[in-house]
């Protein structure tokens, strides 16, 4: 949750309306006392008035300035969503946020490299590089410099906003995904935050897969969505077809099952433990690993491609969910023909790079 709730009588509405007056006027002599008030009431803010005020916040966003405190307001219409609001309504200007800030990140670290010495590490996100060698060092005027620093800084405040949107819609995630993984994952990789949750939730499947299994010829096309990491896709791969007696094993237990799939958020950690039925691989043989993605499956002719095989060696991993407050769902639509079969598994090779044991 992104804040803790305190319990004090506001009017919360009142409060709201205040804030989207003095925004409208441009008079910050009233929207930093408004702001305030704001993220004070929130707190306390009945679930209902939390419903109404989520997409008014979300939509005040575009009219405050990047150099402004946009990541708290975002965490307070984020917050407004974990209480209810609507999460369609709140996601344009959160996750347009996101974007703009993930662009300003990489340009940031994308100008501090090109006019540093070749030893020259990119900073860790700490306000503190905000000094008078800024502007110099970045190049542009002192504002531009400021916007893109504070974007480097304060990315990572992007992500309960952006999470508490993406996990509680699928249509957020068909909507803007796809526009802003693709930055997630390159200032990721530059090793400076931690955006780990806002990656796996924006590569986040909702489509069929075409999944062979080996030692019994047969294929199938599963349908897939909301599911967090792949021991979530494992678990529930071998609940639709070891439980569903497509194949052989041992399916997983209803408790497993359930914390994949319930649409009520898990309530902290269980120790329920899921046991691994197969080894996942790509069509080329490779091993894809259950800390990895459904997004990792590689697309052949259109399609995603999972060959299933006898597990290497058993595995087991606690049962919770990556995304508590997303529920994840895998649904047997067909079993593929013989022909289909052998057309798909042609595309396939042995996986060469296991060894199993002697």
């Amino acid at each position: 949750m992104i804040f803790k709730r305190k319990r004090e009588a506001t009017s919360f509405a009142a409060i709201v309306t205040e804030l989207e007056g003095a925004v409208a006027a441009r008079d910050g002599d009233r929207t930093g006392p408004a702001f305030t008030a704001m993220m004070h009431g929130v707190q306390s803010a009945s679930d209902a008035e939390c419903r109404l005020a989520g997409p008014r916040l979300a939509a005040l966003l575009p009219a405050f300035p990047p150099t402004g405190p946009r990541p708290m307001l975002a965490m307070a219409a984020g917050f407004c969503v974990e209480r209810g609001a609507d999460p369609v309504a709140c996601a344009e200007p959160i996750l347009g946020g996101v974007r703009q800030d993930l662009l300003d990140a990489l340009e940031f670290a994308r100008r501090w490299t090109a006019t540093g010495a070749a030893e020259d590490e990119l900073p860790e996100p700490d306000e503190k590089i905000i000094d008078d060698a800024l502007t110099t060092r970045l190049g542009g005027d002192a504002y531009e410099a400021t916007r893109l620093a504070l974007a480097w800084c304060s990315i990572e405040e992007w992500q309960p906003p952006a999470l508490a949107v993406l996990c509680r819609s699928a249509e957020v995630r068909r909507r803007h995904a796809s526009a802003i993984l693709p930055a997630c994952r390159d200032l990721a990789a530059l090793e400076r935050h931690d955006l780990k949750c806002l990656a796996y939730a924006l590569a986040v499947l909702e489509e069929p897969l075409v999944v062979l299994h080996r030692p019994t010829g047969t294929g199938f096309e599963i349908r897939i969505g909301g599911i967090g990491d792949n021991f979530q896709l494992h678990t529930l791969l071998a609940h639709v077809l070891v439980g569903g007696g497509h194949v052989p094993g041992t399916a997983p237990s209803a408790e497993s099952v359930r914390l994949a799939t319930d649409p009520e958020p898990a309530q902290g950690r269980t120790r329920t433990v899921a046991t691994g039925a197969f080894e996942l691989l790509a069509p080329n043989g490779e091993r894809i690993w259950n800390e990895g993605l459904p997004d990792d499956i590689p697309v052949v002719e259109g399609r995603r491609l999972l060959v299933l095989d006898e597990p290497m060696y058993q595995r087991s991993w606690n049962a919770d969910r990556f995304f508590p407050h997303l529920p994840g769902s895998a649904e047997l639509t067909r079993v593929l023909t013989a022909d289909e079969t052998r057309t798909w598994f042609a595309h396939t090779s042995p996986g060469n790079e296991i060894r199993r044991p002697s």
